[in-house]
């Protein structure tokens, strides 16, 4: 049985995961987004307290 014989098959597993795991991210996270988003300020907004008519 021609299949269980694992080593065509180990060198194959080993050289994709290698094109996955080297050749791709880079080329994937290269790509620029058109909408980045922008950075909020460090200012907290100050809330006003709620002036309620029964209290």
């Amino acid at each position: 049985m021609p299949q269980l014989n694992p080593s065509p098959w180990l060198a194959i597993l080993i050289f994709s995961w290698l094109i996955f795991l080297v050749f791709l991210p880079p080329k994937v996270l290269a790509h620029t987004f058109p909408n980045e988003p922008s950075a909020q300020s460090a200012e907290s907004t100050r809330t006003q307290s709620w002036n309620w008519p029964w209290s």
